[in-house]
């Protein structure tokens, strides 16, 4: 006797659709895969950095179209990145890395960064998304809170760096993202709120020293930051609560 849905007398229709959701579900993680490879690679396999891995399975380039015109071709094997200015502790894969040269700039542990555009993030109406007061004249400090402009910056080792001479705000966020602090010579850095103590009569800021302020990295512009900027100034700060005194980098036991 037949039964309604059977295709023969082994395989039945519930069985098919079983059989077509595997293989919907294979593609599924397939395509998710191949899509997750589009950056990332090719990356240096070990420590060594002699084994490239080229991913598999790597989709067919595909071209994003971004805001003010500009695009980005993804994934893009041709592309170089900055040497690392780093040297594996051991030969084993998975050995840690430690600086060369300069611990602080070598963009290696903490004082690593990431390779973002060098163009400044923008609000909706065009304009730089993070700008020093004396542009974004439609931001104040409120009345009830410390106006650290014109007061001494000093660093972990209790020395004055500079003096704050602006403060630049996020116009998005509604906070105030760094405070430009000026150096001897008349030069001006950057210094990231998470990283400065604002008190009534002072900024102080232990991640670095008083004489590290002269290699904070500068701006190409003197009004606006770039994301690439953002992400080494932060890095220099972060490299310095590692780096900045070789004492910190030692064990605490």
């Amino acid at each position: 006797m037949q039964t309604i849905g059977n295709i023969t007398g082994y395989v039945d229709l519930a069985q098919i659709l079983l059989y077509v959701f595997w293989l919907f579900f294979a593609g599924l993680i397939y395509y998710l895969v191949q899509e997750n490879h589009r950056e990332g690679y090719p990356m240096e396999s070990g420590s060594n950095g002699r084994a490239v891995i080229k991913g598999f399975p790597i989709p067919e380039p595909k071209t994003f179209l971004l805001e003010g015109g500009h695009s980005v071709t993804v994934p893009d094997l041709s592309r170089k990145e900055p040497p690392i200015h780093g040297a594996a502790t051991g030969s084993a894969s998975g050995s840690p890395i430690e600086p060369t040269g300069d611990a602080m700039t070598s963009g290696v542990g903490a004082g690593a960064w990431s390779n973002r555009a060098d163009v400044p993030e923008r609000s909706t109406d065009g304009a730089p998304l993070i700008q020093p007061l004396r542009v974004a004249t439609a931001f104040s400090v409120a009345p009830q809170d410390v106006d650290p402009r014109g007061l001494p910056v000093m660093g972990g080792d209790g020395k004055q760096g500079g003096t704050v001479k602006d403060i630049w705000v996020d116009s998005a966020e509604m906070m105030f993202r760094y405070l430009e602090v000026e150096i001897a010579g008349g030069r001006s850095v950057l210094l990231p709120t998470p990283f400065a103590l604002v008190r009534r009569n002072q900024v102080e800021v232990h991640a670095i020293y008083a004489r590290h302020f002269a290699a904070v990295p500068t701006l190409a512009n003197p009004n606006q930051i770039t994301k690439l900027e953002e992400e080494k100034i932060s890095a220099y700060y972060g490299g310095g609560t590692l780096y900045a005194d070789a004492a910190r980098s030692e064990p605490l036991i």
